[in-house]
């Protein structure tokens, strides 16, 4: 799998259910959520302006995309949070190295702050997304079942990655079009 591969076979709406383990509050937190992912055109003004914050050439990218999610979490039993976000991601593959190289994002996983990740895929077709942050580091794994399930593991991790304080699992179906 590559990254164009990758980016085609996300597209569209998933249904998701996570299972978050925080392991410095000792918590255990369910979040149902509904994530659209969409195509973006490379000279989208979004993407056009994540490459020139990272001083990235535009003709080095590929496959940018949007990712939108909304859901509520079980956090606090006396309230459902809502959670919602978007996110424009920039893949840039590494000419020198196939299957590696760097995604840009205008928000970050672990931080709501800009983030560039460096992503590879394993011999077995998985993404593996490595990103440092101010004040954490995050690796996500992702990987479809068959062509309308994948999963996603998550971990963040005390700045020098020694630590671990969040672990999550995902489990995400592809929303079908009915055929009427």
């Amino acid at each position: 799998m590559d990254i164009n591969q990758f980016v085609a076979r996300s597209l569209g709406q998933w249904r998701s259910q996570r299972s978050a383990h925080h392991l410095i509050f000792a918590h255990f937190e369910a979040v149902k959520s509904v994530i659209d992912i969409v195509a973006l055109a490379p000279d989208d003004a979004s993407v056009l302006a994540l490459c020139k914050d990272y001083d990235i050439d535009p003709q080095q990218i590929t496959s940018p995309f949007r990712m939108s999610w909304e859901g509520e979490s079980d956090w606090d039993d006396d309230r459902n949070e809502e959670l919602k976000g978007t996110t424009v991601l920039v893949p840039v593959p590494d000419l020198s190295f196939a299957n590696r190289g760097k995604l840009l994002r205008d928000r970050g996983y672990a931080e709501t702050m800009a983030a560039v990740g460096e992503y590879y895929f394993t011999e077995d077709g998985i993404f593996v997304l490595e990103t440092q942050y101010d004040r954490a580091a995050a690796e996500e794994k992702i990987w479809f079942v068959n062509p309308n399930l994948r999963f996603r593991v998550s971990t963040i991790k005390t700045s020098d990655g020694n630590g671990v304080v969040t672990a999550s699992f995902s489990s995400e179906i592809r929303a079908l079009k009915s055929q009427n």
